[in-house]
């Protein structure tokens, strides 16, 4: 019993640590535009050059 002395105020500071995190997160636009980072990884790169192929 005498762990849960212990245990209860930890996750009390992690809980307030994980809320402070996210507000701010918000606070520094992180969660802005989460749709352009899955857009471009669809984009086509560059052709390669003929002289740029592997053998």
């Amino acid at each position: 019993m005498n762990i849960l002395l212990v245990l209860i105020p930890l996750s009390l500071m992690l809980v307030i640590a994980a809320v402070y995190a996210f507000f701010w997160a918000v606070d520094n636009d992180q969660f802005e535009d989460l749709e352009t980072p899955a857009i471009d990884i669809l984009s086509d790169d560059e052709a390669p050059r003929a002289g740029d192929r592997d053998r």
